[in-house]
């Protein structure tokens, strides 16, 4: 039997400005996004989070969090995931969690863009998306998906935290 599922849709730190010269993709986290991503970490760290799986998006500015969560011994591994990207298909992505939640994991984290991942909760939590979530860069939402295979509509969101209230 499947276990309830605690879904933390992380989005990056600060990142470069977008730049003539700089394709999007390469677009790394400033010093400022650096040091609040990891303040942030630190935090997650200290409030006891651990995570069973961390699948990022492949932009730089993404892994570099993802990293940065990782160095803080919030999850050991760390998986890229081109449904992540900005591009990134909400229905692939949804067969993706069915198929990883045959594992038996219960506590995955995203590491990604917006508007994509506040746009999943909201689909997650209404069944529709709704643009009342606001995820600040280095936020996190934390969502509870219930034990049967259809989390739309379904779970319920258990932590929206802007960056500057966890320290």
């Amino acid at each position: 039997m499947a276990q309830p599922l605690k879904l933390y849709l992380i989005r990056h730190g600060i990142a470069e400005e977008r730049q003539p010269h700089l394709p999007d993709p390469q677009r790394a986290l400033t010093a400022k996004g650096r040091q609040k991503t990891q303040k942030v970490a630190q935090r997650l760290q200290e409030l006891g989070l651990q995570f069973d799986d961390l699948q990022t998006s492949s932009l730089v500015r993404a892994y570099q969090t993802a990293e940065i969560l990782q160095h803080q011994g919030l999850v050991t591994t760390i998986h890229i995931s081109d449904l992540l990207r900005p591009d990134g298909n909400w229905q692939e992505w949804l067969q993706w969690l069915q198929n990883w939640r045959n594992q038996g994991l219960t506590r995955l984290a995203l590491v990604g863009h917006e508007p994509n991942l506040s746009t999943w909760a909201e689909i997650l939590v209404w069944g529709q998306p709704r643009r009342q979530l606001v995820l600040k860069k280095a936020g996190m939402i934390g969502l509870l998906l219930p034990e049967h295979h259809n989390p739309v509509g379904q779970s319920t969101l258990f932590w929206l935290t802007a960056p500057k209230l966890l320290f």
